[in-house]
């Protein structure tokens, strides 16, 4: 029996060495209120979700196992709208069309005009202004059109006309009165829808070089701008003639005075720089010089 016994002994000594060790326990979960061990707390670094939802690649580890971000990660969230927006390690995402900073106005030429800078001016304040002050004045008539005051100047204008070119002026005063007047008459006519078409031509120029203006504005004071630079060099030519070499200075000045006049007024009314302003003009320049200044045509 005591062999029995001391087998039985050395039996459960042996069972007792081969017996499996204990299981450690499961890892910390969050969910009781026993503490994470060291190792656990190393080998799980927390993982930030993303404001898509998509999986996120493990961040470099500051000191205390957290993300090294810049600012607090734990600020209070917005009480609506993407909760992750606008936090450190995220960005907020915005629609195609959406502007997220208001809707300011952006300027596109050709698409609108700005708004007139004052009210319209009246005819002999138009007339003065485009001599005395010729840049406010076009700035604020941009959108106003001026079809009265350029229509009748500029007739006026071409009842005048036929007598500063020599040749014209000794066939007008030797005809009859019956002739002189239909001959006066049609050449104011023709001056007027001169006008209009060499003011419709600048208006294209400045459109295609990206201008906005309209072109009811620009065409009437271009036809204010052709006569009235003009006059001077009018008034000298009736009584000195077309070949007299003051009216041939008189008429380079104003040509040339003309030409400051359509740039101010295309930059003005198209918004455009004056190189462009004045490449607008070019044209009509032109035509005035060979068919008035020189009368070569």
């Amino acid at each position: 029996m005591a062999g029995f016994r001391i087998g039985r002994g050395r039996d459960n000594r042996t069972s007792q060495q081969q017996q499996p060790q204990q299981a450690p326990p499961p890892p910390y979960r969050g969910g009781g209120g026993r503490a994470a061990p060291p190792h656990a707390q190393q080998q799980q670094p927390p993982q930030w979700p993303q404001a898509g939802g998509g999986h996120q690649q493990q961040q470099p580890q500051g000191p205390y196992g957290e993300p090294e971000y810049f600012g607090d990660p734990y600020q209070q969230q917005p009480p609506h709208g993407d909760p992750y927006a606008n936090t450190p390690g995220h960005t907020q995402a915005f629609s195609i069309n959406e502007d997220p900073y208001g809707n300011g106005a952006t300027y596109r030429a050709g698409a609108s005009t700005a708004a007139p800078t004052g009210p319209r001016l009246h005819w002999k304040q138009l007339l003065n202004g485009i001599v005395l002050r010729p840049g406010p004045t076009f700035w604020q008539m941009r959108d106003y059109p001026v079809w009265g005051p350029a229509l009748i100047v500029t007739f006026l204008y071409g009842l005048l006309a036929l007598f500063g070119f020599d040749k014209a002026r000794e066939e007008t005063i030797n005809a009859t009165i019956s002739t002189a007047i239909p001959y006066v008459l049609t050449t104011a006519v023709a001056f007027v829808i001169g006008g209009l078409i060499l003011g419709a031509v600048t208006h294209t120029l400045a459109r295609q070089l990206g201008g906005d203006g309209a072109w009811q504005p620009t065409v009437g004071l271009s036809m204010l701008i052709m006569s009235i630079t003009d006059a001077p060099r009018l008034v000298f030519a009736l009584f000195l003639g077309g070949e007299n070499s003051l009216v041939q200075v008189l008429g380079w000045a104003t040509w040339l005075a003309a030409g400051a006049l359509f740039t101010s007024m295309v930059s003005k009314s198209h918004d455009l720089p004056w190189p462009k302003a004045l490449g607008a003009s070019a044209i009509q320049l032109i035509a005035l010089l060979s068919i008035i200044k020189l009368g070569t045509i």
